[in-house]
């Protein structure tokens, strides 16, 4: 965590308005949250309106991973050692870091993960360190929405770099073209907010939500013992006849290394009920209003 700015030398008129943030914040409820969802569902957009509305703290965990090794900490050290063996950095890790930023003051009254968790191991892994603070997740909001929506969106989004305010040339656009309302600074357009960038990533993402789903649906189960890389049940699988595959059972069970579909998490979230789909196809403005029915 990085030394606290010195008070004495901030204007009082900046101490006051934190003061005053911090004494409204406290009449606000708790909330932990998880937001999932392809590129361009409106995350970003809805993310920056709840953290200032409950007093939230907003977990990336890529860019926690890199604020870690950029800091030397004793989790980024760690981090940094496994990825440059080419290895991933372990759940455990990533769990540490988020149980690292859940200290800070900022993150007090609650949080927005976004990236994570990714599968139901990393899930239960998340809900063991939360139980241990005597907490849960609150909320999982699902910003549901179809492909053919999604272009026209993402190329069409403008960014502020410092509050993560998100604008849309369309169905968001700032009062003044390429600036920022609240702060007047200029707005950039990501590198990857093109469509090209943005069939490779909905690529990516269905393949981690897609599959599973399939399998679950045609009642695909596989009994897994000990630690087995994913992919490899899934090649196994691919290569069975058809008459075959409907007598078979995935299990879950025991751990399971690799990549669980994140379709998979959203299940395992709504046997607790605490998801809540969204109609991301909505205006932004619309999809605000669900989102806080959601969180009422």
């Amino acid at each position: 965590m990085s030394a606290p700015a010195n008070l004495e030398d901030m204007l009082s008129v900046d101490l006051m308005t934190e003061l005053l943030r911090r004494l409204k914040c406290q009449t606000k409820p708790d909330k932990r949250l998880i937001f999932v969802g392809p590129p361009g569902s409106g995350k970003g957009t809805q993310s920056p309106i709840v953290k200032d509305e409950y007093c939230l703290c907003h977990l990336a965990t890529g860019d926690m991973l890199r604020a870690a090794v950029a800091a030397k900490t004793p989790l980024g050290i760690k981090a940094k050692e496994a990825m440059e063996k080419g290895e991933l950095v372990s759940d455990d890790l990533v769990i540490g870091i988020i149980d690292d930023a859940l200290k800070k003051p900022s993150c007090q009254k609650g949080f927005i993960l976004d990236g994570f968790p990714r599968t139901v191991v990393q899930a239960k892994k998340l809900d063991e360190m939360l139980a241990k603070r005597g907490v849960k997740v609150d909320k999982v909001l699902n910003f549901a929405i179809d492909d053919a929506i999604l272009e026209e969106r993402i190329t069409g989004r403008w960014i502020h770099p410092s509050s993560g305010r998100s604008y849309h040339t369309k169905f968001a656009p700032p009062k003044v073209p390429g600036v920022d309302d609240v702060t007047g600074e200029s707005l950039i357009q990501r590198k990857d907010d093109t469509a090209a960038v943005l069939k490779s990533r909905l690529e990516a993402f269905h393949k981690q939500t897609k599959p599973a789903r399939e399998i679950k649906n045609g009642e695909l189960y596989l009994n897994v013992r000990g630690c087995v890389h994913f992919a490899s049940i899934f090649r196994t699988l691919w290569r069975l006849p058809a008459w075959a595959a409907k007598f078979i059972k995935l299990n879950y069970n025991s751990v399971v290394a690799g990549k669980v579909s994140i379709g998979m998490v959203i299940d395992y979230y709504s046997k607790l009920g605490v998801v809540a789909n969204l109609h991301s196809e909505k205006t932004p403005q619309e999809v605000t209003v669900e989102v806080k029915k959601a969180l009422s």
